[in-house]
């Protein structure tokens, strides 16, 4: 698993903007910046829904005072999906929402997880990170079935 000092892998992620799909590489999102990346087992379920992305919508600007140079959600659902949840939320100018479709990703940072058994295939942990210039400065993974470490009023505190 990704640890604090390891640098963030090279992958490939999708956002929507007014051109449509845009893919993103991962030094396109971090290279220069220092960035807060949360991850969610899905876009539009309960606790992603009702306190993890507004969280970070909410206390967004409070990042900003914090040298935070992007906020970043991403969750192993397709770009469509991400952006109709992120309008859903009123995310989309606070938020970067960033489809890892595929969970090569979240592979890669070895931060996926089976959800087969609740009908939702491969997927991203819950968690968040904090990364300056591609290089994890903080690592936030949460347990099974909890939401704690991740928050947005967590992260901050830790800031």
């Amino acid at each position: 698993m990704i640890k604090t000092g390891d640098t963030i892998p090279a992958a490939e992620l999708a956002t929507m903007d007014e051109n449509g799909v845009r893919r993103l590489t991962t030094d396109e999102i971090f290279k220069g910046k220092r960035v807060v990346l949360f991850a969610v087992p899905g876009a539009f379920t309960p606790t992603c829904s009702a306190k993890h992305l507004p969280g970070f919508v909410s206390n967004a600007e409070k990042f900003t005072q914090k040298d935070i140079d992007t906020i970043a959600c991403m969750s192993v659902n397709d770009v469509f999906v991400m952006d109709a949840w992120g309008k859903d939320q009123s995310a989309t100018d606070k938020v970067l929402m960033l489809a890892d479709g595929n969970g090569d990703f979240a592979k890669a940072l070895e931060l996926n997880m089976d959800a087969r058994g609740f009908g939702m295939g491969l997927r991203s942990q819950r968690f968040a990170l904090v990364a300056n210039d591609g290089v994890v400065e903080k690592i936030f993974v949460e347990a099974p079935g909890e939401f704690r470490v991740s928050s947005a009023e967590y992260v901050l505190e830790n800031l």
